[in-house]
């Protein structure tokens, strides 16, 4: 499975996070729109490494990161989703009877006298013949063992001078991480009909200094009787502070659920969405770039030289875990490879120090945009506002980043055991990136056996920019750039859709959100 994950900001966050996280990804993708990208005054060397140490792979790494912020690219990015390890552990170790500890004698004598049953009809014989009575004998010993052991490893828990058996004790024990033929059923069906077949990428261009991004995100699903895709081109005008969305791939929602009249208005077009409303501090946006590169960097700097290395490209595939073959073949013509590896918890430590010094150079600089309100979830935000601007969505986000900050408590956060997170990256002779990998583990169960979770391989690739290459191969070339004529403005469009819904149209969905809406009410008034 592929997918494409957003490139433009260079600092991964850790998935476990995942609701802080998507919105603090907003909030600084959102700034980049406001200003285009910034950065510090560094003055990297094109130096390739004459000492190969740890201390000189971190160096080299870095001052490839800083150049590549005020250069412009094109990129291709996937990401592979994999369950090999939860399909090789099952084939390769003890697979327990049952699904339940408490059932696992029953079903280990069920499955050995129905095996019993088909070697006797095999050699044409009765199975209650008295050839196989040594064999019927040997199973009911052996389950009424098993249902003493069990029982015995039951009042164990309780009354520890009750005595189990060594081998049932070992077995009782990790039963719930062993192998099950359920899980080995879930692990093939996942794998055959949903990580295979689908596919998600995503390529496009990054120009700092022409204050433009593009990405044309794609996802098909390929399997033998079903055939299906959709493309979202995305377009960002950071000098403006405006996003665009292809309209197209909401357009039938809206009109089913928002917009009986809009008919094909939004054919071809696009939707622009802009991110500054005016209710921001002037200068917010750079400040934000700024802040986000200088944690980065700090981050960066405090991170032990130990986890850098170089490694060969011929080394990448005895890599352990392996490397996906596609991925592999486009990282091995690289002049020199960086490998960094953390532990799980290295790793979450650098994001807390990275919110913590991004949060305390913002809330210095704006301390008017820092609530002492507790964080509420985007809806709530929505409902308990008059007015939805800008400047409202920043403070909660805001909020909801010291929230994360504070918080101490961390057992939600369910990792595999002992996981680390892996980073590789490609780099050419003038120190210029070509691309980056990240290796993990996803915990999808909520246990922390190694073997229980998924892994994630993500793969960017940078390249030079060709004026002569489409942003979006699959749109016209009259909408290949928005502008006023192939454009549905978003800040003309609400309020229209609000004064037909007040004028007593609509649906009856819209009819019941706007109605929940302050904003709306306050203007408007009831749409009933």
């Amino acid at each position: 499975m592929k997918i494409a994950p957003q490139n433009l900001i260079q600092r991964r966050l850790p998935s476990m996070m995942k609701n802080h996280l998507l919105l603090t990804s907003v909030f600084l993708s959102g700034a980049l729109l406001l200003t285009g990208c910034q950065t510090t005054n560094v003055n990297p060397s094109n130096t390739l490494a004459a000492n190969p140490s740890p201390s000189t792979a971190k160096k080299t790494l870095a001052s490839a990161l800083q150049k590549q912020r005020r250069q412009s690219f094109r990129y291709h990015s996937n990401i592979e989703i994999s369950n090999r390890q939860q399909r090789t552990a099952a084939s390769g170790a003890q697979v327990v009877a049952s699904d339940y500890v408490d059932a696992h004698c029953e079903e280990t004598h069920d499955q050995a006298y129905a095996a019993l049953i088909m070697q006797a009809e095999k050699q044409n014989k009765d199975i209650f013949a008295t050839d196989y009575d040594k064999e019927r004998d040997a199973l009911k010993q052996s389950y009424l063992e098993c249902v003493d052991a069990y029982y015995a490893w039951e009042e164990h828990q309780y009354d520890s001078d009750v005595t189990v058996p060594a081998d049932y004790q070992a077995l009782f024990d990790s039963y719930e991480d062993k192998p099950k033929p359920l899980d080995i059923k879930k692990a093939q069906l996942l794998d055959e009909y949903l990580l295979k077949p689908l596919s998600i990428d995503a390529q496009g261009v990054y120009q700092p200094l022409a204050g433009k991004a593009t990405m044309l995100a794609s996802a098909q699903y390929l399997a033998r009787n079903h055939h299906s895709s959709i493309n979202q081109p995305i377009y960002v005008d950071m000098k403006n502070g405006d996003i665009y969305l292809w309209a197209d791939n909401v357009a039938m929602f809206n009109s089913e659920l928002l917009d009986d009249k809009l008919g094909t208005k939004w054919q071809n077009k696009w939707l622009k969405i802009a991110i500054d409303d005016g209710t921001l501090p002037k200068g917010f946006g750079s400040e934000v770039i700024k802040s986000h590169f200088a944690a980065s960097d700090l981050t960066y700097e405090a991170a032990p030289v130990s986890q850098f290395n170089y490694v060969a490209a011929s080394t990448l595939a005895s890599l352990s875990p392996k490397l996906p073959a596609h991925q592999l073949s486009a990282m091995l013509s690289t002049d020199q490879i960086i490998r960094r590896v953390q532990s799980f918890d290295s790793y979450q430590d650098d994001y807390q120090n990275y919110l913590q010094i991004f949060y305390k150079r913002i809330s210095q600089k704006y301390p008017e945009l820092v609530k002492e309100a507790e964080p509420m979830t985007a809806f709530e935000t929505i409902q308990s506002s008059k007015e939805l601007t800008s400047k409202a969505m920043v403070q909660t986000i805001l909020a909801m980043i010291n929230a994360q900050i504070n918080d101490e408590d961390k057992t939600e956060s369910k990792v595999a055991a002992n996981a680390t997170v892996e980073e590789l990256y490609g780099i050419d002779k003038r120190g210029q990136l070509k691309w980056q990998h990240l290796h993990r583990q996803l915990d999808n169960t909520g246990k922390t056996a190694p073997d229980k979770s998924m892994t994630i391989d993500v793969l960017q690739q940078y390249s030079a920019t060709n004026g002569k290459d489409k942003a979006f191969p699959n749109l016209p070339n009259n909408v290949q750039s928005p502008n006023a004529s192939n454009s549905i403005d978003m800040r003309e469009y609400g309020p229209e859709l609000l004064q037909y819904y007040r004028d007593g149209n609509g649906t009856a969905v819209g009819k019941m959100i706007f109605n929940v809406l302050p904003m709306a009410k306050e203007r408007f008034g009831a749409t009933d």
